[in-house]
């Protein structure tokens, strides 16, 4: 239990300074962006099957054509969450705009089709593997009261997930980052089996905002 812990505490302190050399003024996800998430979506990656023992269990698919379907649906209702979001934080906020033309900036760097490849095949799958599958999932485990304990790894999770984006020192990303992290955790606390579901909504949602129809 106590190595599970600091393997847990050693990731997620992982995830934090990748997640600073991504996004801080003074580094900027030098020397590329794009390049920089996808080395940590492989570090994060390599931490879940290095410090998860059932690793059959994680990557269980049941239901493949239902958690298909399903990941799809969540995807273009996440997305229009956020246009209504975006729409009426533009009529509340004077900075709302301009910080998230400044995410979009980052689109920069790479050819688009390269993007939406990253997204899909790397990106997308990796957050989710970590944050619910391994992050969530490991933090809702340790708790010996599992109701309590799950509710709160839910919690937890999504605020970490939001405050390791803080280091942009843009309050829409932090905002993007908090909710989508709430839908996808609560999808996961609600069914632990949807994660396939969770992978696919992540990836194609990525997609939908970055490189379909952009926000």
């Amino acid at each position: 239990m106590r190595s599970d812990t600091g393997r847990l505490v050693f990731s997620v302190a992982i995830a934090a300074l990748l997640w600073f050399y991504m996004f801080s003024p003074w580094t900027g996800g030098a020397p590329n962006f794009w390049v920089v998430m996808s080395v940590s979506a492989v570090i994060l990656t390599s931490c879940v099957f290095a410090f998860t023992p059932d690793r059959k269990a994680l990557l269980k698919v049941e239901r493949p054509l239902l958690q298909l379907l399903g990941g799809i649906a969540l995807a273009f209702v996440l997305w229009g969450i956020f246009w209504v979001g975006d729409k009426l934080s533009s009529l509340m906020f004077n900075f709302a705009r301009p910080q998230v033309d400044a995410v979009y900036s980052m689109k920069a760097g790479l050819p688009t089709p390269v993007i939406a490849a990253l997204l899909i095949f790397l990106i997308g799958p990796a957050e989710e593997l970590f944050w619910r599958g391994y992050v969530q999932r490991t933090m809702a485990r340790l708790f010996q009261d599992k109701k309590r304990g799950a509710d709160l790894a839910f919690v937890v999770t999504a605020l970490i997930y939001a405050l390791v984006h803080i280091w942009s020192f843009n309050f829409m990303l932090v905002m993007a980052a908090l909710v989508a992290g709430l839908v996808w955790g609560l999808v996961y606390r609600i069914c632990p089996k949807a994660l396939p579901a969770l992978i696919v909504s992540h990836s194609l949602w990525d997609v939908l905002v970055f490189v379909i129809f952009p926000i």
